[in-house]
């Protein structure tokens, strides 16, 4: 792959600030190829890397990857085991790497259910590349867009009822600062690979306006090309916030970034 000479050969404008990924279809994969869904898992796992660089040659500052959702523990023991496994896996064997590419990576979801020596990994991903700012990484596992909605509501309840807020208070604002990536631009597309339309309890609060880009590609098969054609959708549409296009003052993709 050529990052450089993609971005050259194909002029997509406006480009994305922050892309969410739904990772989907690696069982399907593993199926067709007449293999485990472990391996499936474990090829998944690799186009990381690649798509990571596509983005950063598309100077995409922020990925978030939907890697393990709160419903994802429903799945069987055992392939249970062998996401955990992967996930240690790739972050002992990656986390470096990220960090010397400028990486920074994050997590978000609840953590309570991973064993304390995933949690310690996790921390010291954070930790060293804390300070990185070619891209940011953000990895959600245990995570599930109601649990984010619900887990903000809860702080700024635990705070009325210490009476340091009143309940008149609390508005989107506010929530808004409660909810995972409050820090970070909110989506501006999210993918879906392997046919499914729709995005399955991820990010709820953050993808209100996001475009949303589906593909039949399987997520072991998505490359560059993949990439590119989400690109160029997200580049044609004309992100309005609820206005209207032929309303004076009306929010739209140049005068958003402009």
């Amino acid at each position: 792959m050529s990052e450089s000479s993609s971005v050259a050969e194909n002029k997509i404008n406006p480009l994305p600030q922050h892309v969410a990924i739904i990772m989907d279809g690696n069982g399907r994969w593993a199926r067709r190829q007449g293999l485990s869904v472990s391996a499936g898992h474990r090829a998944g796992v690799e186009v990381v890397r690649d798509v990571l660089k596509i983005c950063s040659a598309y100077q995409i500052k922020i990925v978030t990857l939907f890697a393990f959702s709160s419903e994802n523990w429903q799945r069987s023991t055992i392939e249970v085991k062998a996401l955990m496994a992967l996930f240690a896996s790739y972050l002992k064997r990656e986390v470096k790497k990220l960090h010397q590419d400028g990486v920074r990576v994050r997590f978000i979801g609840d953590r309570q259910r991973f064993s304390k020596s995933l949690i310690k990994q996790m921390e010291q991903a954070e930790q060293l590349t804390l300070d990185n700012t070619t891209t940011t990484l953000v990895i959600a596992v245990d995570y599930g867009g109601q649990w984010d909605i619900a887990h903000a509501a809860r702080q700024l309840a635990e705070q009325v009822k210490a009476g340091s807020l009143e309940p008149e208070q609390i508005n989107v604002e506010l929530l808004d600062q409660y909810i995972s990536l409050a820090d970070l631009p909110k989506p501006d597309l999210c993918i879906r690979t392997a046919n499914e339309h729709r995005i399955s309890n991820f990010l709820l609060w953050q993808l209100a306006y996001a475009e949303l880009y589906f593909t039949d590609t399987l997520w072991p098969d998505f490359g560059e090309l993949d990439m590119q054609r989400a690109l160029q959708s997200y580049s044609l549409r004309q992100r309005r916030y609820g206005g209207r296009d032929d309303e004076p003052g009306a929010v739209t993709e140049s005068s958003e970034s402009a």
